[in-house]
């Protein structure tokens, strides 16, 4: 061979190892495009996707390159978070990365999820290089693909969501219902002295003028029904039924003439010709022998003298519903309803206040709910927990102002001692939900919120917990048509904006949240008078979301310097 083919030779193998022999060149930016931009939180973490075209005659055929997304932000600290890293390779590479052509380049993508902080507001998006080419390892330098983190999503928290409340039963007003019968003879209508003398009449009398005495006790109302036994004719039966009625209408009014009551709200009376049903209850009840038969009648014949000619007929029987069933159907009931009525809010007030011992649990569980503040809520369960010790309802709704305060240790601690005490109460199962949330214990969580089902905050709580999961559609039907600012999130993140406008006008108390979360909604909206003056708002309320705002990228087509 001579010299020419030997030069010409290696020359070819020069060519050849083009793709191999070289070291990496440095990656470009343009080479990187970032999906979404900006990113956006999707609850508790940064998803996103960095998708690189790599050009032709770039990627080495020996090189294996570890490509990190690293979030880096610039407040004081120049903080940053790295990602999984993700491997692409040169054709000739064994391994497990996307592989690359030399000669033609080719696509990679590099997805990744990062755990937020509040400070990745204002950050930038880097990929860092690390290269092993033949156990030939070096770095290159880290290149730009994207910058800042929308971070509207972590606006939903479990500390916004206010606990279950374990619902005190005071009922100022308790109705109470008491009744006598005064029974008849056969076809008589006139009320005896032997009827209205015996203990049920004396002690609905007695209950009577005890109301009409009392202060806090009133007659709320006396109703009359009266009624014939199903013999003889429909027509008879009517006169006589109606006799009875207005007999006993009488007696009573007399009555209250003679006890001197003359509050007694509204008198009513009706009667009934023929009570079958009572009828048909009372043979269902009894011991005779041919009830079954009886019933049967009762089901065959529509007509009332048919039902009757035909259960005469039965003359084995007859006796006995002469004797046992008929003579019970033959009475006015007298029913008089009668309200106690309990202590005002200003009398619990003041009790409280002097001397709370005098007050029942459910007394003090209500005076709490008589106050908007929620350290005086605090001193108020606090007290009820000391003179009631044992009802779960006081520990719990201690734990809801210690939690509404932000004692988040305290309330945990009050949550278990209330589900110790009652381990089947959902109010409490829900609130331990928020604090396991709050811990981002979200399978513990799931349980809780899951064992709480019908509790109304439950629906808040559960909103919440999809949103922190990234489950925006979950969350939607979770809240329902809740009007909560974590509510009105959901439908921003669903991007319902006309039903998020609606939610947040309809909160009943606005805070500096709501007006936060309307001037988002302005900005995606492209309303600038609707994200100013929100925001002034917000600020006014909470001055923290001054250095939001100016850091949130929802607003970064507006001039917020001024706030």
């Amino acid at each position: 061979m001579n010299k020419s083919t030997v030069f010409l030779s290696l020359g070819a193998l020069a060519l050849l190892a083009g793709g191999c022999s070289k070291k990496l060149g440095n990656f470009q930016s343009d080479y990187f495009s970032m999906r979404p931009s900006p990113l956006e939180t999707v609850g508790e973490n940064v998803p996103g996707t960095v998708y690189a075209t790599i050009p032709a005659k770039f990627m080495v055929k020996n090189a294996k390159v570890t490509a990190t997304p690293v979030l880096q932000w610039a407040d004081g600290t120049n903080g940053e978070v790295a990602a999984t890293p993700v491997i692409f390779q040169g054709e000739n590479v064994r391994d497990n990365g996307q592989v690359v052509s030399y000669s033609n380049g080719g696509s990679v993508s590099i997805p990744f999820a990062i755990p937020y902080q509040p400070e990745m507001a204002r950050s930038e998006l880097y990929l860092d290089f690390a290269v092993d080419q033949n156990g030939k390892l070096y770095t290159l330098p880290r290149v730009k693909v994207g910058n800042g983190v929308v971070a509207t999503s972590t606006l939903a928290s479990a500390a916004t969501v206010h606990p279950a409340v374990a619902k005190d039963s005071f009922q100022r007003v308790i109705s109470e219902k008491y009744s006598a019968d005064i029974h008849f003879l056969v076809n008589q209508a006139n009320v005896r002295a032997s009827e209205t003398s015996k203990a049920g009449y004396i002690d609905l009398n007695k209950k009577l003028m005890e109301a009409n005495a009392a202060p806090n006790m009133e007659i709320a109302g006396v109703t009359i029904n009266s009624y014939a036994s199903p013999e003889g004719s429909l027509d008879f039966n009517e006169k006589l039924a109606q006799k009875r009625e207005q007999n006993t209408q009488s007696y009573v009014e007399s009555q209250f003439k003679k006890d001197k009551i003359t509050e007694f709200g509204e008198l009513t009376a009706q009667f009934t010709a023929e009570d079958w049903e009572g009828f048909r209850s009372l043979v269902e009840k009894s011991n005779i022998q041919d009830k079954d038969l009886i019933l049967s009648v009762l089901s065959l014949y529509n007509d009332p003298e048919e039902r009757e000619r035909e259960i005469r007929n039965i003359s084995t029987v007859f006796n006995e519903l002469a004797d046992q069933i008929l003579p019970q159907l033959r009475y006015s009931r007298v029913m008089a309803t009668i309200n106690v009525i309990g202590k005002s809010d200003e009398e619990l007030i003041n009790l409280y206040n002097s001397d709370p011992q005098k007050l029942t649990a459910d007394e003090i569980l209500y005076v709490a709910t008589l106050t908007d503040d929620n350290a005086r809520k605090q001193e108020i369960y606090s007290t009820a927990v000391r003179l009631y010790p044992n009802d779960y309802r006081a520990v719990n709704n201690l734990g809801l102002t210690q939690y509404v305060a932000g004692d988040y240790a305290a309330a945990k601690a009050s949550f278990d001692k209330a589900a110790a005490m009652n381990p089947q109460a959902k109010e409490v199962e829900m609130n331990r939900g928020l604090i396991s949330m709050l811990d981002k214990n979200y399978a513990k969580a799931n349980e809780q919120l899951g064992a709480a089902a019908g509790v109304p905050e439950t629906a808040d709580a559960l909103g919440v917990y999809y949103l922190m999961q990234g489950e925006v559609g979950k969350a939607q039907n979770a809240f329902g048509d809740a009007k909560t600012n974590n509510a009105a999130l959901a439908q921003i993140l669903g991007k319902d904006y006309n039903t998020a406008r609606n939610t947040l006008a309809a909160i009943p108390v606005p805070d500096a949240t709501t007006y936060y979360l309307t001037a988002v909604l302005g900005a995606r909206t492209h309303n600038e008078t609707m994200v100013m003056s929100n925001l002034r708002q917000a600020i006014k309320l909470d001055s923290n979301y001054r250095t939001r705002a100016q850091n949130d990228l929802e607003f970064s087509g507006y001039n917020l310097s001024y706030l």
